[in-house]
């Protein structure tokens, strides 16, 4: 008997008649003799109506993020009741368990919480009871007991590291696409879907802009080997298996491409080449919470030097605030340039460590279609750039048509 984990998004479960379609599909899978753990995500449009009935009730104050943890878990919590009573009404034997009740434990930190421990005793026995367990993801409990949530992202985390927990043969993450493209089938119509990728390509892939999981997810999948599928819950076609990389996987030199809109980008002209700088302007950037993506500094044969880096667009104002604070901490004449507008396009492959040439190839295929770069980063399996975002969409698919994806 196997044991499989099985997690479906807010648009699988976004009406009561597709919580029955996952109902049926769940009893399906454990009549086929396996034991199902089955993670389930709020209805699709639950959240962001929380949010805003919270920002109704408290139009002037900010809510906290404590009682902001404990409305939004409500979302997942009235999924995983619906969802059990659907099976038991098909004659199957379902219990939902909210993430507290399963032994999920995190940092404390509200609605970004970490999972610092699992204790799958109670999900272990009611499997042996042969119990159908239906799991409220995004949610843990804090050591005092406190409900906290995982941020984005967070009903994948909860479903892989549930597997890790329970030692599960197989975890499937459904949604509504059919598992993981060269590119996004929206941008690039003729985006084949892939059947096998590893950990690394798909980590790169996610934190490039891919919206079929979030990296933190895969991080946790590779860090304790769980290997899991991307696969449509809206039919039985097979999907992308996420798994350890093995040398077969190098005769393909790029896997995919992927595009991430809304970018920023900041650059500090003329600051003092001289040590401790950067380590000024991103320690305050650090302490502000924005994240930043590329980081470029110039070769300076002045004593001074320009440095950029790229961001979120939404994070672009509060950068500009910190850094000002500090610019004249930085040498004589240090002015701050900001640009939005952009986007970033990337090649992901596990292949480009044994073969020659991808970014020349890729840079010779943007050239021919008239599109200029603005920067350019690499990693020893990607290569990535920064270019208008009005050009993405165009230059996502003449690179696609390079590497014949």
């Amino acid at each position: 008997m196997s044991v499989i984990v099985q997690k479906y998004g807010g648009t699988s479960v976004g009406s009561t008649e597709r919580i029955h379609n996952v109902a049926k599909r769940i009893l399906e899978t454990q009549r086929a003799g396996n034991q199902v753990v089955a993670v389930v995500s709020a209805m699709a449009g639950v959240t962001n109506r929380l949010i805003e009935m919270a920002n109704e009730v408290s139009p002037e104050n900010e809510p906290t993020e404590r009682e902001m943890d404990v409305l939004l878990s409500t979302g997942e919590q009235t999924t995983i009741a619906l969802t059990s009573m659907a099976i038991n009404a098909l004659g199957g034997k379902a219990i939902s368990l909210t993430g507290a009740q399963a032994g999920i434990f995190t940092d404390g930190e509200h609605t970004r919480a970490r999972i610092s421990n699992i204790s799958p005793d109670e999900v272990q026995r009611l499997l042996d009871e042969e119990y159908i367990v239906i799991l409220a993801g995004f949610q843990g409990s804090s050591p005092d007991g406190r409900i906290t949530t995982l941020g984005r992202g967070g009903s994948d985390l909860t479903a892989i590291a549930m597997a890790a927990a329970i030692n599960a043969d197989l975890c499937q993450i459904l949604t509504d696409v059919d598992g993981v493209y060269t590119c996004d089938p929206r941008v690039v119509s003729t985006a084949k879907k892939i059947d096998e990728i590893s950990y690394d390509e798909m980590l790169e892939m996610a934190s490039s802009g891919s919206k079929v999981m979030q990296s933190r997810s895969v991080e946790f999948a590779k860090k304790f080997g769980v290997k899991f599928e991307v696969k449509s819950s809206l039919n039985n076609n097979p999907g992308t298996i996420v798994t350890e990389e093995h040398p077969n996987m190098e005769s393909v030199v790029v896997r995919g491409i992927s595009i991430e809109k809304e970018q920023a980008k900041v650059t500090i002209e003329n600051v003092s080449d001289e040590p401790g700088v950067a380590s000024k302007i991103f320690h305050a950037i650090s302490e502000s919470g924005v994240i930043i993506d590329m980081i470029v500094q110039n070769v300076s044969k002045t004593n001074h030097t320009d440095i950029s880096f790229t961001l979120h667009r939404s994070d672009l104002k509060k950068a500009k605030q910190t850094i000002e604070p500090i610019l004249e901490n930085l040498g004589g004449n240090v002015e701050m340039e900001t640009t939005d507008g952009i986007g970033k396009l990337s090649v992901v492959g596990i292949g480009m460590r044994s073969h020659s040439g991808v970014a020349a190839q890729m840079f010779s295929a943007l050239a021919k279609g008239g599109i200029n770069i603005q920067m350019i980063s690499t990693s020893e399996i990607k290569t990535a750039v920064i270019i208008k975002e009005g050009s993405l969409e165009e230059a996502a698919n003449i690179v696609h048509e390079a590497f014949n994806l």
